[in-house]
């Protein structure tokens, strides 16, 4: 741009005569013109557009300092942005709020905001709801390309525990990592599934052998399938507790507890069996063992770990609480309105099943969720009458939350669909940045890695480096991020 003095522009008027409140000023946003008056602008001074109408005192410095262009004779200012965000951010001057339009990026938005100074206070509540929704989500992007960047790169600095480490974290933990981690995560979900059906079919009275005290007791073959699982389960559970990160979080985790609960019985009834006969009767011992043992179911929560749709299940639920609790709520309602009308209408029949609301409690949840065991039933007439509407209102009561349930449960399956995807394009435009970025280096430059490299250890990793352009501005800001990221290759 021709600054001041330039034969092309007139002289800025620096006299200061005329008032900034009732100067007009002309902005071009992609296209679009538009006209404002100084004293709309300086209800907020500290904007881009405020800033304009004072900026022509300085001379060109500052003014091509706010704008990408300038026209002294038309006293028009042309900025090469958004004309659609630009027309949703003049309504702070006017209304003293802000509101998105539908079909624009969030993230863009926050960065036009940002442009023309406006402070994100002016946003209405519904779009900052929407905002921190997408940030979350590139949250999360950031967050699965930063686990693969650092799958992929191997730090020489580190000692070689900690590398073992890394290798055995994520030889159990990621499947997708290797034809061998697939092959173990097969082995486990076989594992869980043998020991659940090892569980279920030692309780057939045909399998089971009498002991010497004329007990029953599982198959000595049962009991060895089962020894074998639970040392699978030791040995996968002391070597993720091993090599993982952060040991306090790993113990805390609920999939893990779930691990221990499966675990722990086994253990402890083998200890109550050989050495609790000497501290406690041995029918104490046998009923405590028998308890634990019906703690075994707990493993089949395992399967969370290696079934996704599982897992979206459970953290759908988790974002159904509200819905879960109005469907606990108009139950728990409709359970004391009809077990206490249940119980006055049936009074006056000689055999009435209703001895006492309580009781009733019962017969109302079978009703309302139309299971109906038939060891509870009215006898009079306005007993079937409520009866009838009792399991017609439980159908409606629990027929209104499932809806939203549902769609939570797609809303988030879905969305984890698409940040999966999203993370695997990241990848691969930092790659592809990677690879231009080499192929723009000079010869020279890589003759002198070259001739370095041939005695430096870490030559074949510092080649393989390079600076990204950071497509999500959150793997540079957060400081647990590299800045420099290696390429996919």
């Amino acid at each position: 741009y021709k600054m001041a003095g330039d034969s092309r522009f007139p002289d800025v008027d620096t006299d200061g005569s005329e008032k900034s409140e009732e100067m007009e000023i002309v902005v071009n946003v992609g296209g679009v013109r538009q006209v404002f008056y100084g004293d709309n602008l300086n209800q907020y001074p500290e904007t881009r557009l405020a800033e304009l109408v004072n900026c022509l005192t300085g001379g060109y410095d500052s003014i091509f300092s706010l704008c990408d262009d300038y026209d002294p004779g038309k006293r028009e200012f042309y900025f090469d942005r958004d004309p659609d965000a630009f027309k949703c951010i003049i309504d702070v001057y006017y209304f003293g709020e802000i509101h998105m339009k539908k079909g624009i990026c969030p993230i863009c938005f926050k960065n036009e905001m940002e442009f023309w100074k406006v402070d994100l206070k002016f946003l209405d509540d519904c779009c900052k709801a929407h905002l921190s929704e997408k940030k979350e989500e590139l949250e999360e992007i950031a967050r699965r390309v930063q686990l693969i960047l650092d799958d992929l790169g191997v730090d020489a600095s580190e000692s070689r525990w900690k590398r073992c480490q890394k290798c055995i974290w994520k030889f159990l933990e990621k499947p997708e990592s290797s034809y061998p981690a697939r092959v173990v995560a097969v082995l486990s979900f076989l594992f869980i599934l043998i020991s659940s059906v090892v569980m279920c079919v030692g309780t057939i009275p045909d399998l089971q052998v009498v002991d010497a005290e004329g007990n029953r007791m599982e198959h000595p073959t049962l009991d060895s399938i089962e020894t074998a699982c639970i040392g699978w389960f030791t040995m996968e559970y002391v070597l993720r507790l091993i090599s993982s990160p952060n040991k306090l979080h790993f113990a805390l985790s609920f999939m893990n507890i779930v691990d221990v609960l499966a675990i722990l019985p086994f253990y402890i009834s083998l200890t109550l069996t050989h050495l609790g006969a000497k501290l406690m009767e041995l029918s104490n011992v046998q009923q405590a063992v028998q308890a634990l043992r019906i703690m075994r179911i707990a493993r089949i929560f395992k399967l969370a770990r290696h079934s996704s749709g599982l897992q979206t299940l459970t953290y759908a639920l988790k974002r159904s609480f509200k819905e879960l609790g109005l469907l606990l709520m108009y139950l728990a309602v409709g359970i004391f309105v009809f077990s206490a009308l249940g119980y006055t209408m049936e009074q006056s029949h000689p055999e009435t099943l209703f001895k006492s609301i309580p009781q009733s409690f019962w017969w109302a949840i079978i009703t309302m969720t139309t299971v109906g065991y038939g060891d509870i039933y009215p006898k009079t007439t306005l007993g079937k009458l409520n009866a009838a509407i009792s399991f017609l209102c439980g159908v409606i009561a629990i027929a209104l939350p499932i809806h939203p349930i549902i769609n939570n449960f797609v809303r988030y399956y879905n969305k984890q669909r698409v940040l999966e995807t999203a993370a695997k394009h990241e990848l691969e435009l930092m790659e592809l940045n990677s690879a231009e970025g080499k192929a723009a280096g000079s010869r020279s430059e890589l003759e002198d890695f070259s001739r370095e490299g041939k005695d430096d250890p870490f030559y074949s990793s510092r080649i393989k480096v390079s600076h990204s352009d950071t497509f999500i501005h959150l793997l540079s800001e957060e400081k647990n991020y590299r800045t420099r990221l290696q390429s996919c290759k």
